[in-house]
């Protein structure tokens, strides 16, 4: 599902004005350390796993949701990387304008569910591991931007500090 029900009931009502949202992204990793992306349809740019929460709906819940539309992968989630609200403004091809608050999660593969990704729905072009030394090209800006986040994450909590990433007065904390 590209854009939600919820969501086009809003842009009736309010056109292309600046509309708030709540989003997901999934940093799924496997047992050999790599990483799902998907190539977007719409950019052509690969990308991590990322989508917009329903209304009413869990952040993890929804994460479990999208890496399953897009890629056919049953996943679990693991921890909460980030909560980390966004300061662009995107404005898309038909010109609706969206700033997202996005909650990342760090997921891997779930035991007795489907481990091997498949084009799941008409918003990827292709799906795949990738080594995260080699990723494919070219990615989309918010995907390097989110995985400098996960780097933060995962470093901090190889020191034993696995506490969900967030911005405070400008600062990645």
């Amino acid at each position: 599902m590209a854009t939600p029900d919820f969501v086009l009931n809003l842009r009736k009502r309010i056109g292309h004005e600046l509309l708030w949202l709540n989003g997901v992204t999934a940093f799924v990793e496997d047992a050999d350390g790599r990483m799902l992306m998907g190539r977007r349809s719409d950019t052509g740019e690969w990308a991590l796993v990322y989508g917009i929460n329903e209304p009413g709906e869990q952040p993890a819940d929804t994460v479990v949701r999208e890496v399953k539309e897009e890629t056919g992968m049953d996943v679990e989630v693991t921890d909460l990387v980030s909560v980390i609200s966004s300061d662009r403004i995107i404005t898309y091809a038909n010109g609706d304008r969206t700033q997202y608050m996005d909650h990342a999660f760090l997921c891997r593969p779930r035991e007795g569910g489907n481990v091997k990704p498949f084009v799941g729905d008409e918003e990827s072009l292709a799906v795949g591991w990738f080594d995260p030394e080699h990723l494919p090209e070219p990615l989309a800006a918010s995907t390097v931007e989110r995985l400098g986040v996960l780097r933060t994450y995962l470093d901090a909590k190889r020191r034993g500090d696995a506490h969900a990433r967030f911005v405070t007065q400008g600062t990645l904390r």
